[in-house]
């Protein structure tokens, strides 16, 4: 079996949170660590941004402030998405490791089997997302709205027809970043207080499609999961689907203070956040 890094980090800033993940894809990059699964939470809650939305057209950034949220620009690409009730993944693997994909979509495939598994381990009947008619398809290449959970995309996690998960990738210096939230729980109306909308109506129908669109874990079961077991569940599924040992990881000094200068350089930064 092949040894993967494994890191639970816990509650973290948004702006630190993202320095980290970028840190360990250059790491990666530079042969100075293996393979990485992260696991994450975000204090405070946080609203990110996918890389190529515009701040100021997509999101209420008042809201954002009044609700004391964190706010910050994510690398990979995707919609917005709160981070609140859930578990965070990431994922770091180069494009060139053993029986990969090069093609985004099919590595989402291999990448999220672990997510799959760990749904099952979980007891819940989770499967991918696979768009088949063409207004599906369409709404694929051009998304209605700024929110993630609008609806899933290929190889997206659903239970009865809902998204459960969702997730962003982005490739740089020959290395796969892939991260994503598992819902355990979603305040709806928080969710849309924080996103423009053309009119009240609009806001509206957001607000009765989304119940039909996103689902959390802990609305589906009789016994509130945990997030200690969430991180089990989808350890082991990492583990199992790609075959590989998980040996926990423990930041250096050196590398911590490596993620706080990339943190205060990039993502605690305006010039970044609100770049677009």
């Amino acid at each position: 079996m092949t040894t993967w890094y494994f890191l639970n980090s816990g509650k973290c800033s948004p702006s630190f949170n993202m320095a980290l993940d970028e840190a360990l894809l250059d790491w990666h990059s530079e042969g100075l660590i293996p393979p990485v699964i992260r696991f994450y939470e975000w204090e405070p809650a946080t609203l990110s941004i996918g890389y190529f939305q515009q701040a100021s057209k997509d999101i209420n950034l008042e809201a954002v402030r009044a609700q004391g949220l964190g706010f910050v620009r994510r690398p990979t690409g995707g919609r917005a998405v709160l981070h609140e009730h859930e578990l965070t993944y990431s994922i770091i693997v180069t494009e060139s490791y053993p029986n990969m994909p090069e093609t985004v979509t099919e590595a989402y495939r291999v990448l999220s089997e672990g997510i799959l598994q760990g749904f099952h381990n979980l007891g819940m009947d989770a499967y991918f997302s696979v768009p088949a008619t063409e207004e599906q398809m369409a709404d694929l290449k051009k998304p209605k709205s700024a929110v993630c959970f609008d609806a899933p995309s290929w190889y997206e996690l659903v239970v009865e027809g809902k998204k459960v998960a969702g997730s962003a990738q982005t490739r740089q210096k020959g290395v796969i970043l892939q991260h994503g939230a598992i819902l355990l729980d979603l305040d709806e109306e928080k969710l849309l207080s924080v996103f423009n909308f053309d009119s009240e109506e609009a806001k509206e129908r957001m607000r009765k499609k989304l119940p039909e669109k996103a689902v959390s874990i802990n609305s589906l079961v009789n016994e509130p999961i945990s997030i200690e077991q969430c991180v089990e569940a989808f350890r082991d599924g990492f583990a199992k689907t790609l075959q590989i040992e998980l040996k926990p990881f423990t930041l250096s000094e050196g590398q911590l203070k490596y993620v706080q200068a990339l943190e205060d350089k990039k993502y605690a930064h305006d010039d970044w956040n609100f770049k677009k």
